[in-house]
C-alpha cells in the first residue's frame, strides 16, 4: 500500500511582508495568512486525511490549528518539519539568506544547518510514516525544507535544482510514499 500525502505551506507571516527570513523563529501568521489558513480549511478539511502532520514552529502550526480548528482530524507538531535553521542568521532579510542557497546544500549557516541537513529531517519523518500511517491520506503542513525533502525522498529530484529553481506557489503539492 502507499500513504497520500498532500503538502501544503505555512500561510504568510508578518515577516514574509517584511522580507525577512525566519528559519527557526517561530514567525508570527500576518492578517492575510489567517486568513490563508481559514481558507486552508475550507479547502482541506474534508479530504479524507487521516492525520495533519506540521512543523512545531509557530507559523506552521498555527497554520494547522486555523485550518482544521474544531475538526476531529488529529494534528502532529514534528519537529522534523522544521524550516532550514540559518543559524545566526535566522530573522536576517530574505535576500541576504536565500541570495545564493547553492552554497549551504552541503555547507551549514554559521551556527545553523545546511539544506541537507535540513531535508534529511525530513526524510527521517517519512521513513516513519509507514509504521502507522500506510494506505492513509495525510496532510503536512510546512516549509521550504518540508517541500524539498518531500521532493528529494519521494520524487527523486536534486536537491541543487531544487536550490535554483524558482519557488512557484500553489494549492498544495501531492505526493505518494510507497
Amino acid at each position: 500500500m502507499a500513504i497520500q500525502i498532500v503538502f501544503e505551506t505555512h500561510s504568510t507571516t508578518e515577516d514574509n511582508e517584511k522580507g525577512v527570513a525566519t528559519g527557526w523563529l517561530p514567525g508570527r501568521l500576518s492578517a492575510a495568512g489567517r486568513e490563508q489558513a481559514a481558507a486552508l480549511g475550507r479547502r482541506r478539511r474534508h479530504d479524507g486525511f487521516a492525520s495533519v502532520f506540521t512543523s512545531d514552529l509557530g507559523r506552521a502550526a498555527n497554520t494547522a490549528n486555523i485550518a482544521f480548528s474544531g475538526s476531529a482530524v488529529p494534528i502532529f507538531h514534528d519537529w522534523r518539519l522544521r524550516e532550514c535553521d540559518y543559524g545566526e542568521m535566522n530573522g536576517a532579510s530574505s535576500a541576504e539568506v536565500h541570495g545564493d542557497r547553492s552554497v549551504y546544500l552541503n555547507h551549514a549557516y554559521p551556527g545553523g544547518e545546511s539544506w541537507n541537513d535540513a531535508t534529511e529531517r525530513v526524510g527521517r519523518f517519512l521513513a516513519d510514516l509507514p509504521s502507522r500511517w500506510d494506505g492513509l491520506r495525510i496532510l503536512v503542513v510546512g516549509h521550504v525544507a518540508t517541500r524539498w525533502g518531500l521532493d528529494r525522498f519521494i520524487s527523486g529530484s536534486d536537491l541543487r535544482d531544487l536550490a535554483t529553481s524558482r519557488f512557484a506557489w500553489q494549492e498544495g503539492w501531492e505526493y505518494r510514499l510507497g
